[in-house]
């Protein structure tokens, strides 16, 4: 009875241990941000970007199925429509697609690149309710190919530096405006003008890329919409296994075959996935908006060291972007072996697409799936890796001005750092400059994120007009 008493005691002691952790787990109070007025041109801004819409620059892996005169018509628009941005700044044309512009500031010391790219992805026109590049303007929407992807921020940082110029405006410190006409395809625009930074001894005091955006309902216990800024970016590297056999016909087939083999392969990897890990943007994320969750969700938050076995058995059971976020994912995208039914393959093969955080590289990704696997015949080969981006401190004065400009332009919300599972052309800037951000500038539902590289992608206007003021503040705050 005594023990029995004991066991109660601690249980009762644990308990309250967890609640004192959870009631001092509180909002922290954010600084105040001065109100930024801002008022621009905004039918002329979206008649630019319908504009922009219209011109198709698709980029394909196969060049020759490229119209090269649509990308000229691009960046001869840009020319046409921005005189003052030409007038005052520079324009060089690096690499096969890449276009820089260098806006002189009263400094040099704590440059600014702010990126995007004008390349967007093939499109099923059959499929679509408008023309993916008429520019149609319905119900306050604009649709077409790259109006979230990315031809909006495109549009929104000429206009705002254009509109800035207008006003005599002079930048407290360089400004750079770095656009790729090949991220669809992981094309070398963006590494060359990485390339003619790092020859010039430029290093920025930090980048903006596409990311993150304002999002509503993505995280538990969070009623109120947040902002994410991806202070990081998972690697991404194509794995193929493949094993060769004798071959042979199907009337008389081994105990194990090739085929076999990697099928036995292929669920010791789904049954092995790799072990979860908070890295930084992930915890950063967990302590800011666990801070504003439901009580519920904050005593799982204030206390996730202690609830980390069960936050790794339900990502592993549900899956998902939380999990994606939390470990090291492997997805199985092609499989290949006989091109007829009665006849063994010689060879058989199947690939996977890994995307892996900053804590993993390509050799110790390898030996995991050797070890898990455990058949020595079955031969990997890498056919493609990024290699992983450095995490980005979120502690920094460019986060900071982010986020002031956040603020000054949606108000209420929370903006939280998070680890971005997709790939963009920011991780090439993470070579030279240790903070980049990525960070859509506007509201996104999930119906929206669907449509980026799907059918019907569309932007409301009125959204986007938005989009235009927040860099009209994040120039004037650099």
């Amino acid at each position: 009875m005594t023990l029995l008493w004991i066991v109660l005691f601690l249980i009762l002691i644990f308990i309250l241990f967890l609640v004192i952790r959870t009631m001092r787990f509180k909002p922290r109070k954010e600084e105040a941000v001065f109100d930024l007025p801002v008022d621009f041109d905004e039918n002329s801004a979206i008649e630019h970007f319908a504009d922009m819409i219209r011109i198709p620059t698709i980029s394909y892996t196969d060049f020759s199925l490229e119209k090269d005169e649509e990308f000229f018509r691009f960046q001869n628009y840009l020319e046409k429509q921005y005189p003052l941005i030409h007038r005052h700044g520079t324009r060089r044309l690096i690499g096969r697609r890449g276009i820089l512009y260098h806006i002189p500031g009263k400094s040099s010391e704590k440059t600014t690149v702010l990126m995007s790219h004008y390349d967007v992805v093939p499109v099923d026109e059959a499929a679509w309710s408008h023309p993916p590049f008429a520019g149609d303007i319905e119900e306050g929407m604009l649709w077409g190919r790259g109006t979230l992807d990315t031809k909006g921020t495109l549009c929104a940082v000429v206009e705002s530096v254009e509109h800035m110029l207008k006003q005599n405006f002079v930048p407290k410190n360089d400004l750079y405006l770095s656009f790729s006409g090949e991220e669809e395809t992981h094309g070398d625009s963006c590494p060359d003008i990485v390339d003619y930074f790092r020859q010039n001894k430029i290093t920025p005091a930090f980048v903006l890329d596409e990311g993150g955006a304002i999002v509503e309902g993505l995280f538990p216990g969070i009623s109120k919409p947040f902002a994410v800024i991806g202070v990081g970016e998972k690697g991404m590297m194509d794995v193929n296994f493949s094993l060769k056999s004798a071959g042979g016909h199907a009337s008389a087939p081994p105990a194990h075959s090739n085929v076999g083999r990697l099928a036995k392969a292929i669920c010791a990897i789904e049954k092995h996935p790799f072990p979860l890990e908070i890295t930084s943007p992930v915890a950063g994320m967990f302590d800011t908006l666990g801070r504003h969750a439901s009580f519920a969700m904050r005593l799982f938050f204030a206390n996730i060291n202690i609830f980390r076995p069960l936050l790794d058995r339900i990502t592993r059971k549900n899956s998902g972007e939380l999990n994606a976020m939390l470990r090291t994912t492997t997805a199985l995208t092609k499989m290949e072996g006989s091109d007829a039914f009665n006849v063994l393959p010689p060879k058989a093969s199947f690939g996977v697409n890994v995307r892996y955080l900053s804590t993993q590289n390509q050799k110790s990704i390898l030996e995991h799936y050797r070890r898990i696997i455990q058949d020595d015949e079955i031969q990997m080969k890498v056919l493609f890796d990024t290699g992983a981006c450095p995490d980005s401190d979120f502690h920094s004065d460019g986060f900071k001005k982010i986020k002031t400009s956040i603020f000054q332009t949606w108000g209420d919300v929370l903006v939280t750092p998070y680890l971005m599972m997709a790939g963009s052309d920011s991780r090439h800037f993470s070579q030279i400059c240790p903070h980049v951000y990525r960070f859509s500038a506007m509201m996104m539902s999930a119906e929206d994120r669907k449509r980026i590289h799907g059918n019907d992608e569309r932007i409301s206007l009125e959204e986007w007009k938005r989009t235009v003021a927040f860099y009209i503040r994040l120039v004037q705050n650099c």
